[in-house]
């Protein structure tokens, strides 16, 4: 943890509460707010997929927050605290995935990413502008949890490699169902296992078992040469092949037109982000018909 850093602490004080700790509170605020309901029907991977058992961002959510809970137990650290940092760590993803973070990534002036957006929904967007008022912990890691992100306690950082498990075991078991891939490569499989809940506790116990007593949270080499080489081939085999991916040039059209529509029509531009960021898959899509397409008339 960094030196002088609280993580205990808020924005704006606020009196202890009697029954529940304050990372408990953040997590309480957390899954009461919009955002966190959104997530029900925002996309991980695959585009409005047909079939009721793939991953959405609010089942991926879940996942981490299981996988960082079992590492912080493991590791004596500060369950609640890694609780509400999984909890909370997506809430500012676009719809459509990860397309759609490109796609505003490339039409805003600043660029976008999600991480920042998370921040900013629990900070400025909830509860009509008030924020949520978290701590300084959870907020650092929401701000921390993604590829470039460090955060400064090892509460973050169990975070951080639970969202890389939990994404990469989940997309493959989603490519599984979907026919993407047959299997993942002969020798990642020798390593981490054939099923879902083997390459998870392979993983996950690798990093446990070299973390204790550590200085930070990790994998052991040969096990990170492994998670990066399962990453690399998800990047090659499903996020971008085209059965799994050839919808996704229709999501830089919706999101362009409604980014149009917005920043012409009174809105300036961080007003329109927040705004298409904020939006759903289906909700996006309703949105760019009812602008977009022409309804159907009757003459009475």
């Amino acid at each position: 943890m960094s030196v002088g850093f609280d993580p205990s602490a808020r924005l704006r004080y606020e009196a202890p509460g009697e029954l529940r700790g304050v990372y408990q509170r953040d997590t309480d605020r957390i899954i009461h707010s919009k955002a966190f309901r959104r997530l029900a029907h925002k996309t991980q991977v695959f585009l409005d997929p047909e079939g009721d058992h793939y991953r959405t961002r609010l089942t991926h959510t879940m996942e981490v927050v299981r996988i960082s809970r079992t590492i912080a137990r493991a590791l004596g650290l500060n369950e609640d605290l890694t609780e509400a940092i999984a909890w909370g760590h997506d809430l500012g993803h676009t719809p459509f995935g990860h397309a759609g973070e490109r796609v505003l990534n490339e039409l805003a002036s600043g660029g976008f990413r999600h991480n920042e957006q998370s921040l900013r929904v629990v900070d400025v967007l909830e509860k009509d502008g008030a924020g949520l008022n978290l701590t300084l912990g959870v907020r650092d890691g929401i701000l921390n949890h993604s590829e470039s992100g460090t955060p400064k306690t090892s509460e973050g950082r169990a975070v951080h490699l639970a969202d890389r498990i939990a994404y990469i075991c989940h997309d493959t078991d989603d490519a599984l169902r979907a026919g993407i891939i047959s299997g993942l490569p002969p020798e990642l499989e020798l390593v981490i296992g054939e099923s879902y809940s083997e390459r998870i506790n392979s993983i996950v116990t690798d990093l446990v078992e070299n973390s204790r007593g550590g200085v930070t949270l990790d994998f052991s080499p040969p096990m990170y040469f492994v998670v990066n080489s399962f990453r690399d081939f998800l990047y090659a085999e499903v996020y971008t092949n085209p059965l799994a991916k050839g919808e996704e040039s229709k999501v830089e059209g919706i999101l362009t037109k409604l980014y149009t529509h917005y920043t012409a029509n009174g809105n300036d531009e961080r007003r329109a982000i927040d705004f298409i960021a904020g939006m759903t898959d289906r909700f996006a899509i309703r949105t760019f018909e009812e602008l977009f397409i022409p309804k159907n008339w009757t003459v009475v």
